[in-house]
């Protein structure tokens, strides 16, 4: 039978607001997650709350929560675009206010904690700290968040890639400190989708990081016709460190420092120290190397997986195809330090500058 949202509380049906309250707050300093508890649980304490305060004895049921669902899950394409682009702007909405409120504090110098989001879709927790960190809590999936302090998340990122509302796009900006995903290879929490995050003045920290491709009508609107358009999730930070897992698809990472598993399937990758700990380098993953820099490949023997369409290039533009620096035993078996000047002096790639696909990737670096 399901429990009531007096019983979920521990409290009496005649419970008065007052009693309401006090009961809310005992059980959520209980079950907050930064005291030991379970999201699970404080989500539906918090819930159970908000509905009792609109006279709701019973929380929805499953059925329920699918009927009042924004979220369209329909079969016609065009139907359910529309829907969910017009979900994913009420949503941004919502996380301006809570930048609204996140500045409020940020003046005062004031502490605080408070849900935004969709409430059909579930709820992102925002709570400034008083070191001035911010915590978020859920999946932060539309709209922009920025900070001039420490972020800790706690849940997956992704945006709207569908939406053409650039004011939709998940986007999180700290002008300093540091971002961290907390424990994201054992909660499964990952960067995706066309997100953005970016560090001015410190380092991000997180797990699995994915891009997306997207098959869209051709732009002609000739029948039949599509194009693939590309929505690169991407991770800068230009005076620290970026540390990821496994990065695939359709993803930008830039930073002074960058340490990652694996990059698979169009990855770009720039920065003054390069650090590759996984076995593969495969489908055009292409890396830039600043002047000054080193770049060195972890692998623990000849079965490193490399395409042969990976490119290494240096500030200069000189560059180099990883397959080859494998030939020549630079890479392979431990890898080595190489450094950008010892690369440099390196006879380049036969083919590597000058052919067509090659230029157009060293284009992606240039600045318009």
């Amino acid at each position: 039978m399901t429990k009531s949202n007096y019983e979920i509380l521990g409290i009496p049906e005649n419970a008065s607001r007052n009693e309401i309250r006090s009961a809310f707050r005992t059980l959520a300093l209980k079950h907050h997650a930064d005291r030991g508890g379970q999201d699970e649980e404080f989500i539906i304490i918090k819930q159970a709350f908000e509905d009792l305060k609109v006279g709701k004895k019973y929380p929805d049921s499953l059925d329920e929560k699918k009927r009042k669902s924004k979220f369209f899950w329909g079969t016609d394409e065009e139907e359910k675009l529309r829907h969910n682009t017009l979900l994913s702007n009420d949503v941004a909405q919502e996380i301006k206010i809570g930048q609204e409120w996140i500045d409020a504090l940020e003046r005062t110098n004031g502490t605080g904690v408070r849900l935004f989001g969709s409430k059909e879709l579930g709820q992102i927790e925002l709570e400034r700290k008083p070191t001035g960190a911010l915590s978020i809590k859920g999946k932060f999936w539309a709209g922009k968040i920025t900070h001039p302090n420490h972020v800790f998340m706690w849940g997956s990122m992704t945006s709207p890639y569908f939406s053409d509302n650039e004011n939709s796009k998940t986007i999180i900006h700290l002008t300093k400190g540091t971002f961290k995903l907390m424990e994201p290879l054992e909660n499964g929490y990952n960067i995706e989708n066309g997100s953005h995050i970016i560090v001015d003045n410190g380092d991000i920290v997180c797990g699995n990081v994915n891009g997306i491709r997207q098959q869209v009508p051709h732009p002609t609107g000739r029948v039949g016709m599509s194009i693939i358009k590309e929505h690169f999730t991407k991770l800068e930070a230009p005076k620290g460190k970026i540390i990821a897992g496994d990065v695939r698809e359709t993803v930008s990472l830039d930073a002074e420092e960058v340490l990652a598993l694996n990059l698979v399937d169009n990855v770009n990758v720039t920065g003054k120290k390069i650090f590759v700990f996984g076995p593969k380098v495969s489908y055009d993953v292409f890396f830039k190397l600043k002047e000054g820099g080193v770049i060195r490949f972890y692998d623990k023997g000849s079965g490193f997986d490399i395409s042969d369409d990976a490119i290494l290039q240096l500030e200069n533009g000189k560059e180099f195809f990883l397959d080859d620096l494998k030939t020549r035993k630079l890479i392979g078996f431990g890898g080595q330090d190489m450094t950008y000047e010892f690369l440099d002096k390196l006879e380049e790639s036969s083919g590597a500058i000058g052919s067509n696909w090659s230029s157009k990737l060293s284009g992606l670096f240039k600045k318009k």
